[in-house]
């Protein structure tokens, strides 16, 4: 079994993410408009938890950039839906959104630095991973 790491965990903390995902979808409204939403925001917003380890697995430096980038991309399409749940609003109250807003936001930026970094080391090792 491996030893936990010490410091920042990212897989722990997309798991956290999806679960908090999970209870949030779970206390919104059933109405047409709450079920449609809720099904969306789960898929985008458990996706980067699964996708982040098909990047840890990755066989290339442009497979790892292309798999980071779904996640990525998964956490602004979850933004998108959490801000719609919050203007609707699609929960009893908008305000138990905005820790979640918070947390893709981070999410967002952890990513984004992610890919750019291993971009910029497969530059300098001669264009593996680009695109």
């Amino acid at each position: 079994m491996d030893e936990p790491k010490p410091g920042f965990d990212l897989e722990e903390r997309l798991l956290d993410f999806a679960a908090a995902i999970v209870r949030f979808t779970e206390s919104m409204h059933r109405t047409p408009a709450g079920l449609h939403v809720a099904g969306q925001l789960l898929r985008s917003g458990t996706s980067p938890m699964p996708n982040h380890g098909e990047a840890q697995a990755a066989e290339s430096a442009a497979d790892f950039v292309h798999k980071m980038s779904i996640c990525l991309k998964e956490l602004r399409e979850t933004r998108r839906w959490l801000r719609l749940v919050h203007r609707v609003p699609l929960v009893r109250s908008p305000a138990t959104a905005d820790p979640l807003i918070q947390e893709t936001e981070e999410l967002i930026k952890i990513f984004y630095r992610s890919i750019t970094t291993a971009k910029k080391r497969a530059l300098r090792k001669g264009g593996e991973g680009e695109r």
